[in-house]
This record gives structure tokens, sequence and C-alpha cells, in this order.
């Protein structure tokens, strides 16, 4: 179909050129309905297994976002983000001038806001919730788009890496983090952790049974029994 609708295009503009009875709104209109039936030429075309296969339905949820943030909202904002809206767009406006969100092709990439979103969004969260297909749908978008967004904004972040995360020990407001993060981690850890601060790590080791004592504490999110373990080094005994 498509070679003959190149044909009809080709013999329309030839005959628009030696005649005078076409006008040009006829013509614009002709040549407008040709270009329609190749693009669903090629719509039907775009899967190269399956030709009955129709195009997925999304219903994108990105327009909650702004409006969560316009109407203070932050709670909902925080659970897909896991940040607030200021910090979001802080993010944004400091990476958006990275020229790999940029390129010559006719089609351009998503805005750079909604880039980081999907990226935000699974950033913060594990397991199903993960998977590039829920979060294809969440955006809108396909799985191919949202996994070039996660390598964009990842290799924007890591660039500004030591820019956003230092500790000064000379500075008082790196200080002051310090302090409150040591505070936070006695107050919701336990006492002997009371001085470190940064990251925790943990390991889960597998029991062979079920334990006879308790049995049902040592069930895990990934279906078995376990020992939990997490490391922590602390500064000043390192």
């Amino acid at each position: 179909m498509s070679s003959v609708v190149i044909t009809d295009l080709e013999s329309l503009l030839a005959s628009s050129e030696g005649t005078l009875y076409l006008t040009l709104d006829r013509t614009f209109i002709e040549f407008e309905s040709i270009i329609t039936a190749l693009h669903d030429e090629v719509e039907k075309s775009r899967y190269l297994v399956d030709q009955s296969r129709t195009r997925p339905s999304r219903a994108p949820q990105l327009q909650l976002l702004e409006e969560w943030s316009l109407d203070g909202d932050t709670a909902r904002f925080c659970k897909k983000l896991h940040v607030v809206p200021e910090v979001f767009a802080g993010i944004a406006q400091r990476i958006s001038g990275h020229p790999i969100f940029y390129n010559a092709s006719n089609n351009p990439q998503l805005p750079v806001p909604i880039q980081l979103a999907i990226f935000l969004n699974a950033a913060g969260h594990y397991s199903n919730a993960l998977t590039t297909e829920d979060l294809a749908e969440w955006a809108g978008v396909s799985v191919g788009t949202v996994y070039n967004c996660f390598c964009h904004v990842m290799i924007t972040v890591l660039q500004h890496h030591d820019d956003a995360i230092h500790f000064d020990p000379m500075e008082a407001k790196d200080q002051e983090e310090i302090h409150r993060a040591k505070v936070w981690v006695e107050r919701k850890g336990c006492f002997d952790w009371r001085n470190s601060f940064l990251c925790m790590d943990g390991s889960l080791f597998k029991l062979f049974q079920k334990p006879g004592w308790h049995g049902e504490g040592f069930y895990d999110r990934k279906s078995r029994y376990s020992l939990s373990s997490q490391v922590s080094i602390i500064r000043h005994r390192r």
C-alpha cells in the first residue's frame, strides 16, 4: 500500500505543476490526505511479528503531580517521587542543561522534569512496583522510553555527586547535618548506633527450616525464613 500512496503523491505533484484547474486549497487537502494515509500505514506496520496487534491503551498520571504541587498536597507528591516539590524543581533545574537530554532527531526527547519524575518514581519503589511495564503505564510512555529516562537521569545525577554529597568537618552547616543524622539514628535505631550516620546495609541468611520458637517472626518479605544482619561502620572506630 505504501508504494501505491507514494506513486499517487508523485502524480499529484506532477499534475499540480502542469495544470491550472487545481487550486492551492485542493492540492493542499489532497496532499494532507496522502500524508495521513502514510501515517496510518506506518502505524499498522510497527510490529514485525504480529500485524494484528493493537496499540496498548495508556492513561498517564503525570498531570496529577502538578495538581498536587499546586494544591499543596505534599504527601501524595512525596508518595510517588519521595521528594518534596521544591527539591524536585531544584534537581530538574540543576540537570536540565546536560547535553544528554538533547539530540538532532526530529523526535525530541521528553521534557527533563518528566524524565526525572519517571526516574524518581522507580528509585523510590521496589519489587513489583518497580517493573518497567507498570512505570510505562503510569507515565503513558513505552518501556523503551522508561529505560532511556533511567540512563539519562542517572548519568546527569552522578556528575553532580561531588557537589551534592559532601561532609566537611570544618563547616558548621555540615556538622549540624551530621548531628541531626546521629540523633535520628539513636531515636529510630538503638543506643549502640548513636554515633553512626550515612548508610547502613543489611543481608539475609536463609534458614533450613522454620524455627520452633517465634517461627513466624522469621518469615521475611521474600516468602522464606531467614535471619537479618546489618553492618554499621562507626566513623571514629574504623
